[in-house]
């Protein structure tokens, strides 16, 4: 599970330690990609860097110690999922500056479910069309900017964050988070549904370094499931060339239509007609039926679907197993049975 399978490391992005005044220099420097002593030099800045297609994880924290411990910037994250069909399953992304940074590539899809996404400063950024449902952004800080995207003109969807949740510590209730901002090019970030739990600003967007293509959000309500007003959504973006020092506004999207809303769909944003279905591949098997123990001999029914079945004592695995019944001499807590399927999600428990 999650809360116990952790994959971490400390690592930053930070120049030289004279430059870095908010936490221990030595720690600092001595975590920093850039520093030619380091064993991180050069390799990052992120825990964990994905650059094969078809990945897929599931059940798995993954965590820059960095970000975690040092509650600081400068960037440190958690993942660099930079390839097309990587889906994420139960999954935790922990950091604090860009916790997790999405495929530079406009044509690569990314999927998450059922995770939590921590940070506090774009921690979710850059391109691809990612679909996020049924997950929760928690914000660890006073005035948190969860996403900033980056798409370019074939990028259609961007950033489509479904029937998730809004959440925080105590400092992230200051009523001064936001959705996003735009960092490069046009991007694009849509929230439907969304279950905000702590308050954000009525803006809901902020400036960075672009116009958005569209931001939006449709459907967000509180706790108590009131919708939220967003009358006050941000329309109107401020940008900056860096080089010449000439500053410009534009209009931006703010607002859906339900006819507009209906459009980003997972279909749409996932395209699995194209041979790519993470969300088939993350829901579970049911559990197997007629599980029976008798004369030391476990068995059940076999469940469609399954490559085979995990067998555990209390929370222990004892086998993994093709077959549909087993030996089992001695029973020290209570026996369970999952099907396993041919991604190797694990089904519900049968015991």
């Amino acid at each position: 599970d999650r809360e116990n399978t952790i994959i971490h490391h400390l690592i930053n992005q930070g120049g030289r330690p004279e430059e870095f005044t908010r936490y221990d220099k030595t720690v600092y420097w001595e975590s920093s990609k850039n520093n030619p002593e380091s064993p991180t030099f050069e390799k990052g800045p992120a825990a964990v860097m994905i650059k094969a297609p078809d990945f897929y994880a599931e059940s798995i924290s993954f965590v820059n110690d960095w970000g975690t411990q040092s509650t600081s910037g400068p960037q440190a994250l958690a993942m660099h999922s930079n390839a097309d069909r990587v889906a994420l399953n139960d999954c935790r992304l922990r950091s604090f500056q860009d916790t997790w940074r999405t495929p530079s590539d406009e044509t690569s899809r990314n999927y998450a479910r059922n995770c939590l996404i921590e940070g506090a400063v774009d921690y979710m950024y850059d391109g691809g069309d990612v679909f996020v449902e049924h997950s929760t952004f928690y914000n660890v800080r006073a005035g948190s900017v969860i996403v900033a995207p980056n798409h370019g003109p074939n990028v259609k969807y961007g950033y489509v964050l479904s029937d998730c949740t809004i959440d925080g510590n105590t400092q992230s209730g200051d009523g001064r988070t936001k959705l996003g901002r735009p960092w490069k090019q046009a991007p694009r970030a849509v929230w439907l549904n969304t279950l905000v739990l702590i308050p954000i600003d009525p803006a809901g967007w902020g400036d960075m370094g672009a116009v958005p293509a569209v931001f939006a959000d449709y459907n967000s309500r509180d706790r108590y499931g009131n919708p939220l007003d967003l009358s006050a959504r941000k329309t109107r973006y401020s940008v900056r060339d860096r080089k010449t020092g000439e500053t410009w506004e534009a209009e931006s999207k703010a607002t859906l239509t339900p006819e507009e809303a209906a459009a980003y769909t997972y279909e749409a944003v996932i395209r699995p007609d194209e041979g790519w279905d993470p969300r088939s591949m993350t829901t579970p098997l049911p559990a197997p039926a007629g599980l029976t123990y008798s004369g030391g001999l476990l068995s059940w029914q076999p469940v469609d679907g399954a490559s085979g079945y995990i067998v555990y004592d209390g929370d222990s695995i004892i086998a993994v197993t093709e077959t549909t019944e087993m030996a089992v001499p001695r029973v020290g807590n209570s026996l369970k049975v999952r099907a396993v399927n041919k991604y190797g999600v694990k089904g519900l428990p049968a015991q």
